[in-house]
């Protein structure tokens, strides 16, 4: 049985993305520890020297590679424009043959073990590599990408300042490939019961996404706040054929924004505003990329926009 997020998402442009023609880069590099290696491309913004700035980590959908991620999702455009770091892992065929994230294994639910340990131990050796910030580090993701991404926050509190989750899935909702189906549908045999990590989070999801059921958005909220946070609703009429959004916003006992959920009225299983340069983007909007840099940026480990983190 094969699980597909990424369904009529069209051929991957292999190579696509090229930076601008300015004193940034896109390197490469490969990681290795105890749960295996895996290879990265690393967006270098402009003079970055004597500075010590944030990291964004981006995990591609399945299907997706580096170049195509950073081409739909425009990040680096977005490094290069906020003077910060982008970190895009790639997923080995040899872990999964269409490079998916292993969410789901049973094994990727404990902090320390396989994937998400190999993530936390590639964004920790970049951060002292490129003299980085580590109170600015974030981690986003797309499909079982952003499960990752929700999973690896979850695990790794003290590593990423915020998480931003595209479509995916909260940590607990499976623990093997029938089960990750099932939550996929929205068919959860039990909740996620594990409390909420604290960890800041934006969502975004399409409400006519058929490949992750949209419910799974609010319950990628519950886990990193709980059920108790304060909710301010917010509609978004689009404008100029984009997409209209109903905006969640979730705060603490101060008043502060700690999560914001998207609901995006009309759109399937893609990113949000990204380009037709990447697969599986949807260009009616909101622009994803710019939305999570805003709330990334709001965030550090010793202060976190009031909370206490």
């Amino acid at each position: 049985m094969t699980v597909e997020y990424l369904r009529n998402a069209g051929p991957v442009r292999q190579g696509a993305y090229r930076p601008a023609a300015t004193p940034d880069s896109f390197i490469e590099g490969t990681f290795r520890n105890s749960a295996g290696a895996r290879y990265y491309k690393l967006y270098v913004p402009p003079n970055p020297a004597g500075k010590r700035l944030p990291l964004v980590v981006m995990l591609h959908g399945c299907s997706q590679d580096a170049d195509d991620f950073a081409a739909g999702t425009a990040m680096n455009d977005q490094g290069r424009r906020h003077d910060f770091y982008v970190l895009y892992p790639v997923q080995s065929r040899e872990a999964h043959p269409q490079r998916c994230w292993n969410w789901f294994e049973n094994g990727e639910q404990l902090q320390g073990r396989a994937e998400a340990a190999l993530l936390a131990g590639m964004t920790r050796e970049v951060v002292l590599a490129h003299g980085i910030d580590s109170q600015r580090v974030y981690i986003a993701g797309l499909s079982a990408g952003g499960a990752m991404a929700a999973l690896v926050a979850r695990s790794y509190p003290k590593v990423y300042a915020a998480a931003g989750v595209h479509s995916g899935l909260a940590p607990g909702v499976a623990s093997d490939l029938s089960s990750a189906a099932a939550a996929m549908q929205g068919l959860h045999s039990t909740p996620p019961t594990l409390a909420g990590s604290g960890v800041p989070v934006i969502v975004f999801h399409g409400d006519q996404d058929t490949t992750v059921h949209p419910k799974n958005a609010l319950q990628i909220v519950s886990s990193s706040l709980g059920d108790t946070a304060p909710e301010v609703v917010t509609g978004m009429p689009g404008e100029r054929g984009q997409h209209p959004v109903t905006r969640h916003i979730y705060l603490n006992g101060l008043g502060d924004v700690i999560a914001e959920r998207w609901e995006i009225h009309g759109a399937g299983h893609a990113w949000a505003g990204g380009s037709e340069l990447g697969s599986c983007t949807d260009r009616k909007g909101p622009d994803a990329t710019c939305e999570m840099v805003r709330f990334f940026l709001t965030f550090s480990q010793n202060a976190s926009a009031g909370t206490g983190r």
